[in-house]
């Protein structure tokens, strides 16, 4: 079979639906004749990839942004949880952010998206699979591939989702960090956590705290410069309670990755990992960000699937 190219043509502000008949012919050059779909709907990249891999695609090729790749990912997974052997994936990065394809080294270049996918080199990257309460509080289970946070990363992913994205990622996500960041909320959380050597119970004291497969979010930021997507760990930053003009301070550090030296912030690594909130009366402003996309809100479970995709990446 033809490679599959799932293309969000609302991604990039609309530009990619756009400029995608410009895209195919550089696109075909490197990879002969593919099969194009575009998604119409929320969600609707996740029940494509799911039967791309039950009908025994080689190849599913994400065209869009963080959440496009979020909702290919999704489908593969459940796919693999039915036991369904998965095609490798490639990724076409055309969205706002970016910010898995960072970690894992393209520029953002068509062509050089193009010839990693040619190249045919692999990388076996980890996969989280949670469960979640969702906003009415009912329990829903799911994946992210490259960072799930909670707390004024949900507010700032609400803000970015509402904004026209006219001035760019980086501009988008900095002025919906400022909005978030002055409705903020410190979140009491209870913490348990699980490596090889047992487990562990604390209660913290957070505005933002990360789960993190990849390195990069909010376009760019380095949340967890120290995080490799294929080691079977989660690495875990917690970047504190401080008042809203020191957390201000520290996480505009994170375009350097230089925050994770302020006393303010915690990082540990772990397997499993499980958070409830205490203080319920936060809950509406105390929300998840699941690979760039606003979702749902505590209590969570978190649990590492390691080496579950094969996707295809650069040539180092």
């Amino acid at each position: 079979m033809k490679p599959l190219l799932i293309v969000n043509p609302q991604s990039a502000g609309g530009k990619t639906g756009a400029l995608f008949e410009k895209m195919r012919g550089p696109i075909e050059r490197h990879l002969g004749h593919v099969d194009v779909v575009f998604t119409e709907r929320s969600r609707h990249a996740v029940d494509i990839a799911r039967d791309a891999a039950s009908e025994g695609r080689g190849m599913v090729i994400s065209v869009g942004g963080d959440g496009s790749i979020h909702e290919v990912v999704c489908g593969l997974m459940e796919a693999r949880d039915a036991g369904k052997k998965l095609p490798k994936f490639g990724i076409i990065g055309a969205g706002t952010g970016g910010d898995y394809r960072r970690t894992l080294g393209f520029e953002n270049r068509l062509d050089r998206y193009c010839e990693a996918i040619a190249e045919g080199k692999t990388r076996a990257v980890d996969i989280g699979r949670f469960s979640y309460a969702t906003h009415t509080g009912e329990r829903k289970s799911s994946y992210f591939v490259n960072i799930l946070s909670v707390g004024m990363s949900g507010l700032v992913d609400q803000f970015v989702a509402e904004s026209t994205r006219t001035l760019g990622g980086t501009m988008a996500y900095f002025t919906s960090s400022v909005k978030g960041l002055a409705r903020s909320v410190v979140g009491r959380v209870k913490c348990t956590i699980w490596r090889e050597d047992g487990s562990r119970e604390e209660t913290i004291e957070t505005r933002c705290f990360a789960i993190c497969n990849g390195r990069y979010f909010g376009s760019g930021m380095q949340v967890a410069p120290m995080a490799h997507p294929d080691d079977g760990l989660f690495d875990v930053v917690d970047l504190g309670a401080a008042s809203r003009l020191r957390f201000f301070m520290v996480s505009s550090r994170m375009y350097t990755g230089t925050h994770v030296h302020s006393l303010d912030v915690k990082h540990y690594r772990c397997e499993r990992i499980q958070l409830e909130l205490l203080n319920e009366d936060v809950a509406d402003r105390f929300l998840l960000d699941v690979d760039g996309e606003p979702l749902g809100r505590l209590p969570l479970e978190v649990e590492m699937v390691p080496g579950a995709i094969e996707v295809l990446v650069p040539k180092q």
